[in-house]
Formats: C-alpha cells, structure tokens, sequence
C-alpha cells in the first residue's frame, strides 16, 4: 500500500462537513466552493481506497473509516490551532519571556509594583525575577538567559543595550538618638566609628562604598549585613547601627521622629539605574511597555517620600 498524504485541511474537511451535515454548508465553513471540496473528498478516498461518507444519508454522516479519520482531526486540529494562535500573538507581541535579573538589592521595593501593573497588561508573557548577585547576570542576557537586567553598572557589550531608567540619592538614615544625627549631612570620615547595616551583597554594588567610603579610605567600626529592608530600618531605630538606602526605601521613615535621614556629603550624591537588554528586543511592545513602567513607578515613590 501507498504512504498516506495526509495534510490538516483534509482533517478541516472531514470535521467541517460532519459539524455541517451536508457538502453546501461546509464549503461555505471552509472558504472554498462545493465543487473545490467534493474534488478534495474524491481524491482523498482515492489515495485511501475507501469511501469517508455515507451518500445518501441526510444530512451526510461519517463511514467508520471517515469516524477514524473524524477522531484524529478532534485530537490534532485544536493542538494546531492553539499553536497558530501562539504564533500569532508573538507576531503581534502580545505573549513572550521577561525573566529578570536585579544586580540592585533594594530594587525588589519598586519592582513588584511594576510587574503587577505589568501582569495586568500582559497577562500572557511569562515572568520571572532572579536576583543577579548570584551569578554573572550580564553574560547571562547575552546568552538569552535572562531577557533584562536591572544595573547601575553599564558595560560595553555587543548586542546589549542599556537604557538609563531613573536617577536616586542614597541617603544616610540613623536614630535620631544617634551622635551623628545633629549634622546636617555626613561625610566619609563620621563612619569610622559606627556599625554599618549593608544588604548582604559585595562592597563594590554597594553605593556607601562605592561613592563615599572606599574613595574616602575609610572602614566602618563594624559592617553588619541584612537581608531585608524593613529589618535593617527596625535596627536603625534601635540605634544599634546605622545604613545608607535609596531614597525610595527611606520614604517609608522620612517624616518618622524616630529616624533621621541626612545627605551625603554637603549636595548630596545620586546614582543612575539602567535596564539591560538585548538590542533586538527592543521592538517588543511588552518590553518597551514594562521600560516605561520601570521609569514611572520608582520617581512615584520617591515623590511619596
């Protein structure tokens, strides 16, 4: 026996004229003249050597061979046309992958409110966040990882573009019991003497040390890490150390007599965040969408503050 040519618009044909029950109706289905669709029929029970129909039954019912041939359409087309609506909603950019890196500890604090509004919008992409310290998270995006990366870091990098997002001022919070809290700003040299509550992360992606410290040459009395934000703040109003956060997360406390936030150095220092992603990319609407909101949100915040 022959191999079987069998394409997807035979399966169509077999289900639209059992879903229509007459040859008429189907065509109409399908698109195509009645003639066109009898042509398909004939030349498929010819290669099959069996008839799908019954032909004078009305409306038209399926032979046994037709049901078997009925059973195999039920079970493929819709995996077919899933797919195809798959496609076409990456054509459209309407579904895709965001899977994220943060080489910025505190950024988790605006984040999350920017991919909820960004769920919302784009229910159908797939996202992830994976906190970058643990591993190198820009070669990562190079090798299609990771879709984007939050850094203050930029890098010359073949294929990878950086896009500046907001600019934010570390800002120096202690107790207001604190000696240092009478000064209107610090400087690196009132850290000598103190505890320093960092996040858990290298000195070198910490800004008290990369803007202040370790160009001033100095070493805090005692660096004491800390995972989580709220926690390093509960401390701070113990007075058992002191910290240095972006102004987002201090805005929670600005206006607490409790704390007291102060500049660094006597204008205060800002630093600028980027996101990184793959050039091509940047065509994709739900990228350029959650770049928007990642510029919006974080300046919200800090307004709050």
């Amino acid at each position: 026996m022959s191999k079987l040519h069998l394409e997807f618009r035979h399966l169509r044909t077999i289900r639209a004229i059992h879903q229509a029950g007459g040859l008429a109706r189907a065509a109409a289905m399908l698109n195509i003249t009645q003639s066109a669709l009898s042509h398909q029929i004939k030349g498929l029970e010819d290669q099959i050597g069996v008839e799908l129909f019954v032909r004078r039954s009305k409306p038209m019912k399926l032979s046994p061979a037709g049901h078997r041939l009925l059973k195999l359409a039920e079970r493929i087309l819709p995996e077919i046309e899933g797919l195809e609506d798959e496609f076409d909603a990456l054509r459209q950019g309407r579904t895709g992958r965001l899977h994220i890196a943060i080489e910025c500890h505190a950024c988790f604090e605006w984040l999350f409110p920017v991919l909820e509004q960004f769920r919302r919008a784009w229910p159908e992409v797939d996202v992830d966040i994976r906190p970058g310290l643990s591993f190198e998270a820009l070669p990562a995006l190079a090798r299609e990882e990771i879709d984007l990366v939050v850094s203050s870091d930029p890098e010359e990098m073949a294929g990878i573009t950086f896009r500046p997002l907001f600019d934010y001022e570390p800002v120096f919070v202690a107790s207001s019991q604190h000696p240092l809290a009478q000064k209107p700003f610090v400087v690196a040299e009132d850290f000598r003497d103190v505890t320093l509550i960092t996040y858990p992360v290298d000195r070198a992606r910490l800004d008290v040390f990369s803007l202040l410290l370790t160009p001033g040459g100095v070493e805090p009395r005692a660096v004491r890490q800390v995972e989580l934000s709220a926690v390093i703040l509960l401390l701070v109003a113990s007075n058992r150390g002191v910290a240095v956060l972006p102004d987002w997360v201090v805005r929670q406390v600005r206006y607490n007599s409790d704390y007291v936030t102060r500049p660094l150095g006597p204008e205060g220092m800002t630093k600028r965040l980027y996101a990184a992603t793959r050039s091509d990319d940047a065509a994709k609407p739900f990228m350029a969408h959650v770049l928007k909101l990642m510029r919006s949100e974080p300046v919200k915040l800090q307004r709050d503050g």
